[in-house]
C-alpha cells in the first residue's frame, strides 16, 4: 500500500452472493457510503431485472451511481470511471469509507487503473464482422475468437455480439489477441489503494440462490417492467434490453417463450454469467475470498485496512 493514496474497499463476487447486504451492514457500522459497480444497475427503469437495491434494502446508507442513465444511452467502462472518480473523491473528502460494490469486473479494473489503449474502430472491418455475425451465426465468430484469443473468449458471453466482433476487429488490426492488449497495460493510473473482497458460495448453493432469485424476479414483475420499457419506446434491440432477464421477458411478451421456459432460461443464463464472473475474479491475485456468513471477519479486515 502507498501512504499517499486514499483507500477504498471493493466488494464484489458473482451475482446472488449478498454483496449489497454486506456493504450496507459495513457502511452502517463504519460510517460508509456505497458506489455502485454493476453495469446494469446504472439504467433507469430496470430495477427488478438488475436486482437494484430498494430503499428498504439500503437502510438509509447513501448509494451512488444507481439509475443514472436511460436504457438508450451509451454507457461503458470508460464512462463509468469518468462518473465514479469524482463521487469517490467526494466521499473520501467527507471522511467517509467508500465501498465500491458490484459484480462487473471490467468496471472495477477500469476504476482502479484506467483503460488500455486500443486502435480506433475501422468501419469497414467492423461492418464486415457484424454482417458475418448476423449471416453466419454467432457460433461461427465465437469459435473463431476461441481459437485466436481463448483467454478473452472465456470471460465473455458466447452471444455478446458487440464484444466478440470488437475483439476480432482488434486482432485483425493489430495481430495481437485482445486479451494481450489488456495484460500489456500496466494499469498504473490508479489513485487508490484498494482492499478487494470477493464473496462466494459453494456452487450448488450459488445455483440454488440464482434459481430462486430468477423465480422471484418474475414474480416481482419483471415482465411488467419490461413491457413498460417497450411502451415507453425503448427498442428490444437495445443492449440493456438484450441483457439477462430482459431478453427472456421480451421473448415471453413476443410469444417466443412460455412463462416456465422464460424462467428456466433466465436461471440457466444467470448461472452461466456467474461462472464467467468467477473466472474473471479468480484471475485477480489481490482478491480476498469470503463467504457471506463471514461478515464479522470481513469487518475486521476492513477496519485493519482503514486503520480504524
Amino acid at each position: 500500500m502507498s501512504d499517499d493514496k486514499k483507500r477504498i474497499v471493493i466488494i464484489t463476487g458473482p451475482t446472488a452472493t449478498g454483496k449489497t447486504d454486506l456493504a450496507v451492514n459495513l457502511s452502517l457500522e463504519m460510517n460508509g457510503e456505497v458506489v455502485n459497480c454493476d453495469s446494469m444497475q446504472v439504467y433507469r427503469g430496470m430495477d427488478i431485472g438488475t436486482a437494484t437495491p430498494s430503499e428498504d434494502e439500503r437502510k438509509g446508507v447513501p448509494h451512488h451511481l444507481l439509475d443514472i442513465v436511460n436504457p438508450d444511452e451509451e454507457f461503458n467502462a470508460s464512462r463509468y470511471r469518468e462518473k465514479a472518480l469524482p463521487v469517490i473523491r467526494d466521499i473520501l473528502k467527507r471522511n467517509k469509507i467508500c465501498f465500491v460494490v458490484g459484480g462487473t469486473g471490467l468496471y472495477i479494473k477500469s476504476l482502479l487503473g484506467g483503460l488500455f489503449d486500443c486502435p480506433s474502430s475501422d468501419p469497414k472491418i467492423r461492418e464486415r464482422l457484424l454482417t458475418e455475425y448476423d449471416q453466419s451465426g454467432k457460433e461461427v465468430l465465437y469459435e473463431r475468437l476461441k481459437e485466436q484469443d481463448p483467454v478473452y473468449a472465456e470471460i465473455i458471453h458466447p452471444n455478446d455480439r458487440v464484444r466478440i466482433t470488437r475483439a476480432l476487429e482488434v486482432i485483425e488490426l493489430t495481430g495481437k489477441p485482445f486479451s494481450m492488449h489488456a495484460s500489456d497495460h500496466s494499469f498504473k493510473d490508479n489513485e487508490f489503494d484498494s482492499l478487494k473482497i470477493c464473496l462466494y458460495h459453494d456452487r450448488d448453493v450459488l445455483y440454488k440462490r440464482i434459481n430462486m432469485r430468477s423465480i422471484k424476479m418474475f414474480e416481482a414483475g419483471l415482465i411488467e417492467e419490461t413491457e413498460n420499457l417497450l411502451k415507453q419506446g425503448y427498442s428490444s434491440e437495445l443492449k440493456p434490453m438484450k441483457s439477462i432477464g430482459y431478453r427472456q421477458a421480451v421473448d415471453y411478451l413476443e410469444k417466443l417463450l412460455d412463462y416456465d421456459k422464460a424462467v428456466e432460461l433466465l436461471q440457466r443464463d444467470t448461472r452461466r454469467y456467474a461462472k464467467r464472473q468467477l473466472t474473471w475474479f479468480k484471475a485477480d491475485e489481490e482478491m480476498l475470498w469470503y463467504r457471506p456468513e463471514e461478515g464479522a471477519e470481513v469487518a475486521e479486515k476492513v477496519k485493519g485496512f482503514m486503520g480504524i
